[in-house]
């Protein structure tokens, strides 16, 4: 999943952060793992796997 910050700030709200529970159990019921979230501007990219807010097992 991926979505940008048009504000120029990649960090995740809590608003971002709940979402990305939210649709990872939705997607468990239907055995589709949820891999990463990133949140994407114009100076790089905020990744929910790469900074371990995000457990793939």
């Amino acid at each position: 999943m991926a979505h940008n910050h048009p504000s120029g700030n990649p960090l995740p709200s809590l608003a971002d952060q709940e979402l990305t529970k939210t649709l990872s159990k939705a997607l468990q019921l239907v055995d589709i793992p949820l891999l990463n979230h990133c949140i994407v501007n114009s100076s790089g990219f905020f990744s929910f796997f790469h900074t371990g807010l995000m457990k793939n097992d």
